[in-house]
């Protein structure tokens, strides 16, 4: 499943954390790529990332957790 990370809505968002989600939840995202795409995200940019079908639940709770929009492709 494909996402497009949008915004993040939380008060004080946690580049650190983000960045650790991104890698557990994305299937062919390295931890320090992750930690410069969380980066990327918290400027503005939106991030295209890729999921595992069998995380698509415990993911989409991680992000909402962190007060991450994202939007469905595929």
């Amino acid at each position: 499943m494909k996402l497009n990370l949008l915004s993040c809505d939380a008060h004080r968002p946690d580049k650190r954390a983000i960045g650790k989600c991104i890698a557990e939840i994305s299937s062919a995202i390295s931890e320090s790529l992750s930690n410069e795409l969380a980066e990327m995200f918290l400027e503005g940019d939106v991030i295209d990332i890729e999921i595992e079908d069998k995380n698509t639940g415990s993911a989409l709770r991680a992000l909402r957790k962190l007060g991450i929009d994202y939007e469905i492709i595929e």
